[in-house]
């Protein structure tokens, strides 16, 4: 081989590489182009039909919205409950047998614990005297031989205390020899959280099948436009485009309708949060209490735009995937 080979077959090489990464290079830039061409131009027929996008987008949007607003409202409860709880109190009830100065021990006793903010005694007396100011049979309780009221000890709990704190303190004071029974007033907060955990998982259920909805909403719109524009795609195939070639613009238009949607769920869902805002705001400042209704967070409302962006791209998939392969040139 002549010197000029040698030096001519690395250039050659050199040339083949480059023309190879030249044309993986421009690949890539055609896939992205086409991409970016087929999302821009299923928006643009969107918009071309605006009365028929806009109705199958609120439909959508209808679909989604519910949950979401079934989801902040489950949360507004909860927020209410908790500041509803505030210190939690302990009234605990002494054997009609034990004495002043055992009570007023145990007292002590219990304000060392870190659980417990502050206690009062209420003696029996005491107790028969503010009963009867506030109940109204002061002459019937005045004929009774004894006093049936027994000694009571009123604890006030540090705030913050857990549910399971109170009932672990409750036990234990329970467990006392001197006890005779311990009344936390927490079963309502109970019965709360039950209610709340079965509306979360009613949400969940809903969410479900109304995602089921929109799957089968999104399906059949992109059917239909598949349909008007059956002659485009045999044109296109004879060419020699591929089904991913072709598909790509139904895919888009499925992701536009389900992103379009969830932004729609979002106006619909804070619409009525503003509608509800006023009386609830009332009805709280009737009950003495500063609670504002707690809106969408970034987060919620992050995630809504892509669960329905994700539901109308797999809703055009499935019809895509079923309809498209049946359009084939003869």
């Amino acid at each position: 081989m002549s010197q000029e080979s040698q030096k001519a077959l690395p250039d050659a090489l050199s040339r083949g590489a480059s023309l190879k990464q030249l044309s993986l290079l421009n690949l890539w830039r055609s896939y992205c182009r086409h991409h970016v061409s087929s999302a821009r131009d299923s928006l643009n027929r969107l918009l071309r039909q605006p009365l028929s996008s806009l109705m199958t987008c609120l439909v959508v949007a209808i679909a989604l919205a519910l949950p979401q607003v079934l989801s902040v409202a489950v949360s507004n409860i909860d927020q209410l409950g908790q500041s509803w709880q505030g210190r939690p109190s302990l009234s605990v009830y002494l054997h009609h047998n034990v004495k002043q100065p055992v009570a007023e021990k145990l007292l002590i006793e219990l304000e060392q614990q870190e659980s417990v903010a502050e206690g009062i005694y209420i003696s029996p007396s005491e107790a028969l005297q503010e009963f009867e100011a506030h109940s109204g049979f002061a002459d019937v309780l005045g004929q009774l031989e004894r006093n049936p009221l027994p000694p009571l000890l009123q604890l006030s709990l540090v705030e913050q205390l857990s549910l399971e704190q109170v009932q672990s303190l409750q036990a234990n004071l329970q467990a006392r020899p001197e006890v005779e029974q311990v009344d936390v007033d927490l079963q309502w907060l109970q019965r709360l959280q039950q209610i709340l955990a079965l509306g979360r998982t009613l949400i969940w259920l809903l969410s479900g099948l109304l995602a089921l909805g929109v799957l089968l909403i999104v399906g059949n719109t992109i059917r239909l436009a598949i349909a008007a524009r059956k002659d485009e795609i045999l044109v296109t195939k004879t060419l020699g485009g591929t089904n991913a070639f072709v598909r790509r613009p139904f895919l888009y238009t499925g992701l536009w309708y389900g992103l379009l949607g969830g932004a729609l769920a979002l106006l619909l869902t804070e619409l009525c949060l503003f509608a509800l805002a006023g009386p609830v705001a009332k009805l709280a400042g009737s009950y003495g209490s500063d609670f504002l209704l707690m809106g969408i967070s970034w987060f919620d409302a992050g995630f809504l735009l892509l669960a329905s962006s994700v539901l109308g791209w797999l809703g055009a998939a499935l019809a895509v995937g079923r309809h498209l392969a049946a359009i084939e040139p003869k």
